[in-house]
């Protein structure tokens, strides 16, 4: 059968771009995946959340997690941000301090207050958890939820941590971030359980996580239900109402969300109850520990591993050990993150 020159460079197109498809096609099933945490280094600790997150999310894995069932806990201090020399709501609460006495000048001649106005340092030092929970306290009381939250974010967009002179919403870990990222990717709700104030942390966590308010359990002041000027209010009062911290933790979980995590993430004795109860659940389980060991890109802290002492995100040698007696993952930052931040 004779063709015309013009049907023959016709078919000839035709035949091209098929091939170029098929070419295409095969190379991009060459094509390795893109790595979905970039910012970790390969080894035991990358391979952990790797081989955690294929098993529970293939159908065909005896180990399959449906995805009703697919939770995922992460403490803030000290795992998902620095929390060194002193934790962020601290800092906010000590800078809130002047306008707290300026509100209520009564309290410029009670301690803790006192010490802080006069900047008496050597009475800051001295502070107990009881001080630092009053100013805490103090911080938020007398506020509505929503002015809170307010107050909270116009604090985060201009302090700065005093090492690395940033926001400390820049001081977010990268390699946890993109964990949180891909754990969600995968069908995962993932949500932060800190010992730190519940409202505070709402306040920045869906813009600096992607966790919205509803997946942030926190430690808790009472609130009050009130009408002002003919308007509904929610509004923070002085006493505490729930510590989300160590053996508060896995009843905090249990009072939001209703169900054993499948994976926790944790860096102190705060967070050893939680992971106790997250990998004592049946099936695939994942814990892991944020070890700060790099006091040159961040802080070196322990006691652990021969680690300085810290009151501050306190991880102690039995803590350390049963990790390794459990087979929860230790996460080293010297070894174990290839960046700390996003920004370097």
């Amino acid at each position: 059968m004779n063709r015309s020159p013009t049907a023959i460079l016709q078919i000839s197109r035709r035949a091209a771009l098929a091939l170029t498809v098929a070419l295409l096609g095969a190379c991009a099933q060459m094509a390795p995946a893109p790595d979905p945490l970039p910012s970790w280094n390969e080894g035991p600790a990358k391979d952990a959340i790797v081989q955690f997150v294929r098993k529970t999310t293939d159908s065909a894995s005896p180990q399959f997690v449906p995805p009703a069932q697919r939770v995922a806990t992460f403490d803030q201090d000290g795992t998902l941000w620095v929390e060194q020399p002193m934790y962020a709501q601290v800092a906010f609460a000590l800078d809130r301090v002047k306008d707290v006495v300026k509100a209520q000048p009564a309290l410029a001649n009670e301690e803790p207050f006192k010490a802080v106005v006069t900047g008496d340092r050597a009475a800051m030092a001295r502070f107990t958890e009881g001080d630092l929970l009053k100013i805490v306290g103090a911080s938020q009381a007398g506020l509505s939820i929503e002015a809170f939250r307010e107050v909270v974010k116009a604090w985060a967009a201009t302090a700065k941590h005093p090492k690395f002179q940033r926001p400390y919403t820049e001081l977010v870990y990268a390699p946890m971030v993109e964990a949180m990222k891909y754990l969600r990717a995968n069908g995962y709700r993932t949500y932060i359980v800190t010992g730190g104030g519940q409202e505070f942390v709402r306040a920045f966590a869906d813009a600096v996580y992607g966790v919205p308010p509803e997946q942030v359990i926190g430690s808790m002041l009472k609130v009050d239900y009130s009408v002002r000027n003919g308007v509904p209010t929610l509004t923070n009062a002085p006493a505490v109402f729930f510590i989300n911290d160590k053996a508060g933790k896995p009843v905090g979980i249990n009072m939001v969300i209703g169900q054993r995590p499948q994976a926790a993430f944790g860096n102190s004795d705060g967070d050893q109850q939680m992971l106790e109860w997250t990998t004592a659940g049946a099936g695939a389980r994942l814990g892991m520990l944020v070890l700060h060991d790099d006091a040159q890109r961040e802080f070196a802290y322990g006691p652990a591993a021969g680690l300085p002492e810290s009151k501050v995100g306190t991880f102690t040698q039995s803590l350390y050990d049963e990790a390794k007696a459990k087979g929860w993952t230790v996460i080293s930052i010297k070894k174990d993150w290839k960046r700390v931040f996003a920004y370097e």
